[in-house]
């Protein structure tokens, strides 16, 4: 692969991939759903990984999944300058290390990570590849937000290893309890703790969430391909209008129709 212009930045959500029992059918489904392309590297070392791409930019990754024993997720990669730094900044605030960083084929070095809540993420020092070349646009992730067990916890792991900064979320139309995490006064991600009715088993998580135009038109037509919707279409005041999906695996993610931009 050659070197592409980047639309991320250090310390920020810039990768996301899916790890499937069915590689093949995950990639249908969501070129399906969401008008994306699919392909698969050639290279036999890179072990049936391949790429989501919208109009032709990367917006994800999608292989086998590397441990008959994981679940099949969704993970979203905060990428690094030093994989090795954050690795040992990560034990040091109460957070696990499930892969110690590696290198990929010179592609970057990656690593996968559970803070002391036990969401698991990955981390992403770039190489030859950058990270995605579609963020915060249609048809590419548009927000990243985290189910949390122990929401404090999460909160000071995260300020301490990226230099992210916790704003919760406040007004009448706040669905319980939400933060923000803010690096430089944007927003990267948030964390909320679990809803009321949530199962006790269902552990912390990280969810991504796509940028779309239909939010109901799309909801419907999951379910169509054998998926489903957990929630939603609702909207959001001030946000847009989201709904909860899941894939045919029960793979689950997000999606969002954002409010238009006001001008002026």
């Amino acid at each position: 692969m050659s070197e592409q212009p980047t639309v991320n930045a250090l310390n920020e959500f810039g990768w996301f991939d899916l790890s499937s029992s069915d590689p093949e059918r995950a990639r249908n489904f969501y070129a399906e759903l969401l008008g994306w392309s699919a392909e698969v590297v050639p290279d036999p070392q890179a072990g049936g990984y391949g790429f989501f791409r919208y109009e032709g930019k990367e917006v994800a990754g999608v292989g086998p999944k590397q441990d008959p024993n994981q679940p099949s997720a969704w993970t979203p990669y905060v990428l690094v300058g030093d994989a090795n730094a954050t690795a040992a900044a990560v034990k040091e605030q109460g957070g696990t290390m499930f892969m110690e960083p590696f290198d990929v084929m010179g592609q970057g070095i990656m690593g996968i990570v559970a803070d002391p809540a036990g969401a698991v993420f990955g981390i992403w020092q770039p190489g030859i590849h950058r990270g995605v070349e579609l963020k915060n646009a249609l048809g590419g992730v548009c927000w990243v937000d985290s189910m949390s067990r122990d929401a404090e916890a999460s909160k000071r792991f995260y300020e301490a290893v990226f230099g992210w900064k916790a704003t919760k979320f406040e007004g009448a139309d706040a669905p319980g309890e939400y933060w923000t995490l803010e690096r430089d006064g944007t927003g990267i991600a948030g964390v909320f703790p679990p809803m009321q009715g949530m199962p006790e088993n269902v552990p912390s998580f990280w969810q991504i969430h796509f940028a779309v135009g239909d939010t109901d038109g799309i909801a419907h037509r999951a379910e169509e391909l054998g998926g489903g919707v957990n929630f939603g279409p609702q909207d959001i005041p001030g946000v847009g209008r989201a709904a909860g999906l899941r894939d045919p695996e029960g793979v689950t993610f997000g999606i969002l129709q954002p409010l238009p931009r006001q001008e002026g």
